[in-house]
């Protein structure tokens, strides 16, 4: 009776250990906003509409408090630029972003906060419609920085809840019109807060 107690206390343990090693990875999918500054540089003036968007992740951690993560992030919006004395211009645009991140957590009960931080690049690819003045616009690709942290509520050990703030650091898009007219030669912080649900396996 002892040996077969036993037997079955050592399996319980390592199926509890085989799911603790499968529940490393996970995925998630999240509604976010996007919201960008007005920028103003060499006399161009550009602001940006307000959307929503899409992001997907792909979570492993390394250990219990550190992590890597895979991002997709989709959104349309229109870039308005305003030349002064001499031009101005929306651009209907496709926005992009893949990047990767290192992720610190923290276990509190149900609770998992998180900060995250990693290199990333972001896709500018203008729509040829009406959305758009007619201008001979084309993709821009400029490479960032992703920063940003949040808290996960575990609602069960496969499902958790994610809120998130979320930053990307780029150079502001040119669509290397004839002449470079819209280089504001600066900056721009993206933010993108966001809330989804991962699943965890």
């Amino acid at each position: 009776m002892k040996k077969t107690m036993l037997l079955l206390g050592a399996l319980m343990l390592s199926a509890a250990a085989g799911y603790a090693q499968e529940s490393r990875q996970d995925v998630s999918v999240s509604a976010t906003a996007a919201f960008a500054p007005e920028i103003t540089g060499n006399s161009v003036q550009k602001n940006t509409s307000t959307t929503m968007g899409l992001l997907a992740s792909y979570r492993y951690l390394l250990t219990p408090r550190s992590g890597l993560e895979a991002n997709y992030g989709y959104q349309q919006n229109t870039q308005y630029y305003q030349v002064f004395g001499k031009a101005n211009g929306g651009i209907h645009t496709l926005q992009q972003e893949v990047s990767l991140a290192y992720v610190f957590n923290l276990n509190f009960k149900n609770f998992n906060p998180f900060l995250e931080a990693g290199p990333g690049v972001m896709f500018f690819s203008p729509f040829k419609d009406a959305g758009s003045t007619n201008l001979d616009a084309k993709r821009n690709t400029n490479i960032g920085a992703l920063f940003g942290g949040g808290v996960a509520y575990e609602l069960s050990p496969s499902f958790d809840i994610r809120a998130e703030y979320r930053a990307f650091l780029v150079k502001t898009p040119t669509f290397s019109l004839p002449g470079n007219i819209f280089n504001t030669n600066r900056y721009e912080v993206i933010s993108t807060p966001s809330i989804g649900i991962a699943y965890h396996f």
